[in-house]
């Protein structure tokens, strides 16, 4: 059952003076766009009839078949803290979908919508909790993105080192003034890194709250005088960027993950869902790390995982069991980075769980230890393999395994996969700065 009424919807625009609406979805990659209407267009926009140029997104359609359509979520309304001086922006999410109304298969909220529904069949709620890093650096006189910073803290430091700590607080501030529920922020450990923890909830909801988080930290950011990027690995020898995705299966209100009977009181389900993820979590990494950026953080020495394994508490692995049971038993998933698209790691994460449990695929030993102080030969003795190294790599992967093949769709998966080789070609055909300092003084 809804939350809003189309009618609640035109009362709070009125209420609160809104004169914009942004009708908002995004591309394939997760990049949001928007079609802005004025107050006065609110009820075509709510009886579904604002189209737009299919054919202008990446990854979309073709121009032959451009006509494409806004349906608002109308529980996704909220009001941004700021306003113009025309008055109050508002926002609503939308599914695109065809003439007639039938959803498409390249939009990433259906796809995620699906595969919840697949949940739902099963009985299951998908919750997910996101912990998502960023940098904020300076500008220059310009007002184009540099990696200079004055911040010189560490982690959990506070100011006057931490130079982002204001900008930090008031992202903050604004979040909780549009619903989010903000559990926890800190500067991280590589200069100019914070750290903000929003609660977990269903997954679509938190999917769409992580899009909307992105957008709010650069637009507070920018009011700073910074540049707030949620690129991977900005600085050499400083830690990476991850989005460290926590995830639990609730059935008729329990955790399904938990089970007070057994040893640690992680449940079979729990088991499963782990099994399935390492199943296909070879492919997945070219959705979850979707830049060549990602694979420079994805290396020893940074906490970030390597290597396919999982365990109950250390943060060397790839999947970790978090110490604490009951209603908080969770799976976390410390590879994925913010440049992802949260629909379409949250959906082929969600798919491949079910997979495991339907399947009842049984997980491997749970490592103890730090992963990285493991040998080559130690690590292969234990059947521990590793994630692919690069964006090649990972592409290949993914198009190896026909099951994300039908979770994403055909239309995603190819223009994704096709999208992602060209990146790598350019990447591969690039002469780079360090080869410059390498080679031109010696050859």
């Amino acid at each position: 059952m809804s939350k809003y009424t189309k009618e609640d919807i035109v009362s709070m625009l009125e209420e609160n003076d809104v004169k914009f609406i942004r009708l908002q979805f995004t591309d394939i990659f997760g990049a949001p766009k928007n079609v802005a209407i004025t107050d006065r267009q609110i009820r075509r926009a709510l009886n579904n009839a604002c189209m737009f140029d299919g054919s202008s997104i990446e990854g979309f359609v073709r121009i032959e078949e451009s006509d494409m359509y806004l349906y608002p979520d109308l529980d996704t309304f909220l009001l941004y803290p700021w306003h113009t001086e025309h008055g109050h922006i508002a926002r609503l999410i939308c599914n695109v979908c065809m003439p007639g109304g039938a959803d498409f298969e390249g939009d990433p909220r259906f796809i995620l919508r699906r595969t919840i529904g697949e949940a739902a069949k099963m009985g299951y709620t998908f919750n997910v909790g996101p912990e998502c890093e960023f940098f904020l650096f300076n500008m220059d006189d310009n007002g184009h993105p540099t990696t200079t910073t004055f911040d010189r803290a560490g982690y959990f430091d506070l100011g006057p080192g931490d130079v982002g700590e204001q900008a930090r607080r008031e992202i903050c501030t604004n979040l909780e003034e549009m619903g989010f529920e903000i559990e926890t922020s800190h500067h991280e450990c590589a200069m100019a890194q914070h750290e903000i923890d929003f609660r977990y909830t269903e997954a679509l909801t938190s999917a769409d709250n992580l899009v909307t988080f992105k957008m709010v930290v650069k637009s507070i950011a920018s009011q700073h005088g910074l540049w707030a990027t949620f690129m991977p690995k900005p600085l050499f020898g400083q830690a990476g960027s991850g989005l460290h995705v926590n995830m639990s299966l609730c059935k008729d209100g329990k955790n399904c993950f938990y089970d007070e009977t057994r040893e640690n009181g992680l449940s079979e389900t729990g088991l499963h869902f782990i099994a399935g993820i390492m199943k296909h979590i070879k492919g997945i990494t070219a959705l979850c790390n979707p830049l060549v950026n990602s694979y420079k953080r994805l290396v020893p020495g940074y906490e970030a995982p390597c290597h396919i394994a999982w365990t109950r508490s250390n943060r060397s692995a790839l999947i970790r069991v978090p110490a604490t049971r009951g209603a908080s038993t969770r799976v976390e998933l410390r590879s994925p980075d913010p440049a992802c698209n949260p629909y379409l790691v949250f959906a082929t994460l969600l798919a491949a769980g079910l997979e495991g449990i339907r399947e009842k695929l049984p997980a491997p030993e749970a490592l103890a230890g730090n992963i990285f102080e493991l040998s080559e030969e130690e690590r292969q003795k234990q059947g521990v393999e590793n994630l692919p190294s690069n964006l090649w790599e990972a592409v290949q992967e993914l198009k190896k395994d026909d099951f994300l093949h039908r979770v994403l769709g055909d239309h995603i998966f190819r223009k994704y996969v096709e999208a992602k080789e060209q990146e790598w070609k350019r990447f591969a055909e690039d002469v780079s700065s360090w080869e410059i300092r390498e080679y031109l003084n010696k050859f």
